[in-house]
């Protein structure tokens, strides 16, 4: 009797935690959910000067104080004389009329690591909204892109975010160090030109969808569960209720369309792929992707931006959303258990590129 007396003591411990695990989880998300909308604001970092500050600093223990101050001299020298005769240009062509404002073209660096519903699209919309409000003849965008792919309407919505950018007439480099599979190619093929890493994941251009069904285990335990629905594929695969072969047909059907929607697009933007060879859910390195045709270019992102600090200001892009401390449980507290049913219910009833 004392046994039983104690096991239930225990029980109702565990209980009370996890009652009160989840009550803190729920208040967090509510709360955070109220200042979801909170104002962000853009983080602009030059990359150029962090790549001179790092010259310079590596130079200060290469070179003894007197080569340092003389080429710092003809520096200052020839930056002089520069501004000069911008000046003088500027004073020119304003006595005859011509004055116009311009400023040298610009690499802006964007990063994007997408989750499976894409919900990091809303500060890409921000960053590229932001870019076409200043953008100039002989801008260009890289975009950073890392992701294994996810739900269709989020990605499909992420890859029109990059489609303002050509439609701007902006030059789009896509840039993959690990992986841009599926949804995530879906985004990179929107790019003038891709580079990845010789050992980046690519491809994987297919749609998958997936769900546990425990039924068995309900019947097995005397448990019934009800479904209700107005029309008749409003519902076809379900987790709880035995699936017939006609609701599978029926989502099959519905993969397979997808999957054509998919084909048509990366058709679209890479007319050049052999469709038939890489559109069969595969993915494959970089090196074999050159091959396929599926990138431009065997290079990382930093052997990119690199070069282009030598000759030009680069600017990264990040925009960041405001979160109140509410919002910071929610991310750190509800994020696992968030993702969990994430997986598990959405996977089941859309399809996942």
């Amino acid at each position: 009797m004392e046994f039983l007396f104690d096991y239930g003591l225990f029980l109702a411990k565990i209980a009370t935690v996890v009652v009160s695990i989840i009550a803190i989880l729920v208040v967090a998300k509510a709360v955070g959910g109220k200042s979801a909308s909170a104002k962000g604001e853009l983080e602009v970092t030059n990359l150029t000067e962090q790549y001179k500050n790092t010259v310079a600093e590596l130079e200060y223990h290469l070179f003894d104080d007197a080569e340092l101050k003389a080429r710092e001299k003809a520096e200052k020298k020839a930056a002089k004389e520069a501004e000069k005769e911008k000046q003088k240009e500027v004073k020119q062509a304003a006595k005859s009329g011509a004055l116009e404002f311009k400023r040298d073209a610009r690499l802006f660096v964007l990063d994007f690591k997408g989750s499976i519903d894409a919900k990091e699209v809303a500060s890409l919309r921000e960053e590229v909204s932001a870019i076409l409000a200043i953008a100039v003849e002989g801008d260009e965008v890289l975009v950073r892109l890392e992701s294994g792919g996810g739900m269709v309407h989020g990605y499909g919505l992420a890859s029109s975010q990059l489609d303002r950018l050509r439609d701007a007439n902006i030059t789009l480099t896509i840039s993959v160090d690990k992986v841009a599979a599926s949804g995530g190619y879906m985004m990179a093929c929107i790019g003038e030109k891709i580079i990845a890493a010789p050992f980046a994941i690519v491809g994987s251009i297919g749609v998958v969808a997936q769900l546990p069904n425990f039924s068995k285990l309900l019947k097995k335990n005397d448990i019934e569960f009800e479904q209700l629905t107005a029309g008749e594929y409003k519902r076809t695969l379900t987790m709880f209720g035995e699936n017939s072969d006609k609701a599978r047909e029926k989502f099959q059907l519905e993969l397979e369309e997808t999957h054509v929607l998919f084909k048509d697009f990366i058709h679209e933007h890479r007319a050049e792929l052999d469709l038939e060879k890489v559109a069969t859910g595969e993915h494959w390195f970089g090196k074999q992707a050159l091959e396929l045709g599926l990138i431009d270019a065997i290079q990382t992102s930093d052997d990119y931006l690199t070069k282009a600090c030598k000759d030009r200001e680069v600017l990264a892009i990040h925009y960041v959303q405001k979160k109140k401390l509410g919002a910071k449980i929610a991310g750190i507290a509800g994020q696992s258990a968030e993702n969990v049913f994430m997986r598990l219910i959405s996977k089941g009833q859309r399809p996942i590129l």
